[in-house]
This record gives structure tokens, C-alpha cells and sequence, in this order.
């Protein structure tokens, strides 16, 4: 009978994957022996692979270059890192490696915009697309990057009030872009996003505010949906209202030349995962190219803002297996040494499920179970894969410890999770590592930061106040 951990993946998945393949009965994780890594470091353990954020953006850039070579789409392709997934300066670090932007969501990102720039890292001539609802902090720190002289800062209007407190700051004339308001997915909980200003709208507000406007220089319409680029018939028709909108504005602004589609490509979440990015970008970059054609205006420059794609692949999280609770005649609950609300809390928040394999025993027998966070909290569990309504682990033996992987969660589980302060219950933050590769191929690892210790959060709480 086929019993064992390895046969029941193997059965139902293509195995061994890209990423994932065995050595013995012990996962690899783009060859990283894993087992050595919980030798070395212990656990909870939280690991970010930096090499896979330079190779997904690498293939992006690829796919467009694909794209626009077979359209003979004359336009420029801009690769943006959308810094709310993740703002840890050593994404920065290999991100800006491979000759790309920045999108920046509130003011201290700024902050960061500045230190990249000092330390040379980015330079005036890359884009900072300054997104989100703004006020005085926000304002005041984009006009201080503008009049500094990054002439590539371009504050997206949110917002019709906008654009009068951004020129109440910044001296000369600038550049500026609109984000278009686009309607949400039929079943969402309401029809428009907050954010930007409604299709049918924009080109009147062009006239009435910037057209005549000496100060200022439309560059960039900023399109963007909440579930993002997916080969459904709901995006296909807010990306063809975009292009329409793209149209009308581009007769009336000859400085128009930018179309920022925004983000939301996906990421691994299955072993079964498919998804088909040259068609994706063939396809909209097709879509692009004849409305622009059929109406004789010049195809835009193409911006993207990817945040989850970029670093969400390079990020994982690895759980001892501490206990196994038999609660009932069917359920038995394996409890994990940390908290998937505190570590992984997008489990708990939005029921996000990743890619979660066992990273030893693969030729043990297996079982169902369900798996357990250590805080007091009911909600503190996780129950079912992406493509599964159960999880089965190699059988719990108190004498063979058993060890689990949660595989790319590189992307917003540090922020979302209060990174560096108060969790609940007060499990500490685990041990994060880094590992890279030199031009060799050689692994390096290092500790990014240890796990928190009782200090450091009666500290935050006020105890140790003198």
C-alpha cells in the first residue's frame, strides 16, 4: 500500500517541483537543505531567499520585452516595487540590483526613498510613484523629494483636493499622474474603490484643473483593481474601460505618455498552481496597442507595480511540531512551537492558505490532523490547503520530532504582524534568517534578527521604565 508521506504528494502533485524537491526523506528548498537549517538555527524559524526576488523580476521584465517585441509595441516598459509588501531594507537591497523603480504608498516611505538615494542605491533618474490618500506629512515629504530635485517623483492624484496642496509645497512646475476609480468585482461589499477619481470624470477634471495649469505636467493614468490581473471577464473589462479612458485623456494632453496597470500578479499558492504571465502580458499588451492604433494616438509607457510578486516567492516559515491533541474521535490537533496570528497572520485574517509541507519524515506513514498556534486564541489554527479540505502530516511520534514548511510568505506577514513589537498572547517573534547565493552559487546564510526575548517586550509594555 502506498501509506507514506512521499507517496501521498506524489500521487497528488506533480513531484518534485522547481523549488521543492527531496533529499532522502528531507525536503530542499531550491536546494537548501532545510533540515540543516533547523539544526543550525532552531525553531520557529522565519527565512527570506533573497536570489528569488532578483529572478521574478527578472522574469516579468523578460515577458514584457517578449510582448512588446511580437506587438511591435513601440512603448517603454518601467518595473515598480510596490514597497508595502515588504519595506525590510534588504528586499530593497536586491530588488534595486535589477534596474527598477519604486512605489511608495505614504510618507515614510519617503524616508526610505531618501536613504535609498543616499546610499546609492536608486538615483533621480528612477521613478517614485507616490500612491495613496495624502496629507500633511505625505505632501510634505514628496514636495521635499520634488524640490530636491528628483524631477521622476510623481504623486498620483487620489483625490481632487490634491493637487492644491501639493503645489501649496512644491516649487515649479512638476510632474503628476491620476488614478482611476475603478469598479470593483461584482460581489464585492461595494461598487467603487475609495481610491482615485471615477472613470467618467477624469478627462473633465483635466480640463478644468490642469490643462491650463502652467505649473503642472500630466504624465501617468494609474489603473489598478483590488483582485488583480486575472483572465477573467471582470479585468478584461476594467482594463478595456482604462484604455478607453487612456484615449480620450491622451487627445486632449499631448505630455500624457505613461499607463501604470498597476499590480496583482499572482504567486504560488498550491503545488498544483498555474497561471500563464506571457499570455497575461501578450494579451494586454495586445488590447493596449489596437485601441491606441484605432484611435491614432502613441501607445503609452508601460508602468507596473508588482509587491507580492516580487518578494512573496523569496519568504518562508518553518514549525516544530511540539505535541499532538486528540480531542474527539476524529480530530487531532498538532500544535506548532509559535502562532500562525502572530507569524503568518494572513491565515487568520483573510483565510489565505500557502504552500505547507512537511519538511522531514517524507517516508513515514501519514495522518489528517489539523494544526494549532499556542496562543489562547480559537482562532489560532490552520485546517485545509489551498486544494484540499484537510492537511495530512507524517503520524506524530513524541520520539521522531516532526518539522513543517510554510512556503512563500514573503510578502506583508512581517508588517501586517506588528514586526519588532506586541504579539498576542505575547508569543515572541522567531529567529528570521537570510539566505543568499554568491556569483558561485555558494549558500550564505545569516541572522537578520533573533527570536524576541522577554525584555525587549516588557520593554514595550513599560516595565522596565526607570
Amino acid at each position: 500500500m502506498n501509506t507514506r508521506y512521499f507517496d501521498l504528494i506524489n500521487q497528488t502533485y506533480y513531484f518534485p517541483q522547481e523549488e521543492f524537491t527531496l533529499n532522502k526523506d528531507n525536503l530542499l528548498f531550491h536546494n537548501i537543505d532545510l533540515m540543516k537549517l533547523v539544526e543550525q538555527y532552531g525553531t520557529p524559524l522565519k527565512f527570506t531567499y533573497l536570489p528569488q526576488i532578483s529572478k521574478n523580476i527578472k522574469r516579468a521584465k523578460s515577458w514584457f520585452r517578449n510582448a512588446m517585441d511580437s506587438n511591435k509595441y513601440e512603448g517603454k516598459y518601467y518595473y515598480c516595487y510596490c514597497t508595502k509588501s515588504s519595506h525590510f531594507e534588504y528586499v530593497m537591497n536586491e530588488a534595486f540590483k535589477n534596474n527598477i523603480h519604486i512605489e511608495t504608498s505614504s510618507a515614510f516611505d519617503i524616508n526610505i526613498v531618501e536613504n535609498l538615494l543616499a546610499n546609492g542605491k536608486i538615483n533621480k533618474s528612477t521613478y517614485v510613484i507616490c500612491n495613496g490618500f495624502k496629507r500633511d506629512q505625505y505632501i510634505e515629504n514628496i514636495a521635499r523629494l520634488i524640490n530636491n530635485g528628483h524631477k521622476n517623483a510623481i504623486p498620483i492624484i487620489d483625490n481632487y483636493e490634491e493637487l492644491d496642496l501639493l503645489q501649496g509645497q512644491i516649487k515649479g512646475k512638476f510632474k503628476i499622474g491620476i488614478r482611476i476609480a475603478a469598479e470593483e468585482e461584482p460581489k464585492f461589499e461595494f461598487y467603487t474603490s475609495r481610491l482615485g477619481i471615477g472613470y467618467k470624470n477624469i478627462v473633465q477634471f483635466y480640463k478644468k484643473q490642469i490643462q491650463e495649469n502652467n505649473k503642472l505636467e500630466l504624465k501617468m493614468l494609474h489603473f489598478f483593481i483590488n483582485t488583480g490581473i486575472n483572465d477573467n471577464a471582470y479585468y478584461w473589462n476594467e482594463l478595456v474601460k482604462c484604455i478607453k479612458v487612456y484615449v480620450a485623456l491622451k487627445k486632449e494632453c499631448p505630455t500624457l505618455d505613461g499607463l501604470n496597470i498597476g499590480g496583482g500578479f499572482p504567486i504560488k499558492n498550491s503545488l498544483t498552481f498555474e497561471y500563464d504571465y506571457q499570455y497575461m502580458i501578450d494579451e494586454i499588451i495586445n488590447q493596449i496597442k489596437i485601441a491606441c492604433d484605432e484611435a491614432e494616438v502613441d501607445v503609452p509607457n508601460i508602468f507596473t507595480e508588482f509587491g507580492s510578486f516580487t518578494v512573496g516567492e523569496s519568504g518562508g516559515a518553518i514549525y516544530q511540531i511540539l505535541y499532538q491533541k486528540q480531542q474527539n474521535d476524529r480530530e487531532k490537533w498538532n500544535m506548532i512551537d509559535s502562532s500562525f496570528i502572530t507569524t503568518l497572520p494572513d491565515t487568520w485574517a483573510i483565510n489565505k492558505r500557502f504552500i505547507m509541507l512537511a519538511v522531514n519524515r517524507w517516508n513515514d506513514t501519514y495522518e489528517r490532523v489539523l494544526l494549532g498556534g499556542m496562543t489562547c486564541d480559537s482562532d489560532d489554527y490552520y485546517n485545509s490547503e489551498q486544494n484540499m479540505n484537510a492537511i495530512y502530516l507524517p503520524k506524530y511520534n513524541k520520539e521522531k520530532p516532526l518539522y513543517i514548511g510554510f512556503f512563500n510568505t514573503g510578502a506583508y506577514q512581517e508588517t501586517i504582524g506588528g514586526y519588532g513589537g506586541l504579539h498576542h498572547c505575547l508569543i515572541p517573534q522567531p529567529k528570521h534568517i537570510l539566505i543568499d547565493r554568491d556569483k558561485n552559487g555558494i549558500l550564505a546564510t545569516e541572522v537578520f534578527s533573533e527570536q524576541q526575548t522577554s525584555e525587549e517586550v516588557l520593554n514595550i509594555l513599560g516595565y522596565n521604565k526607570k
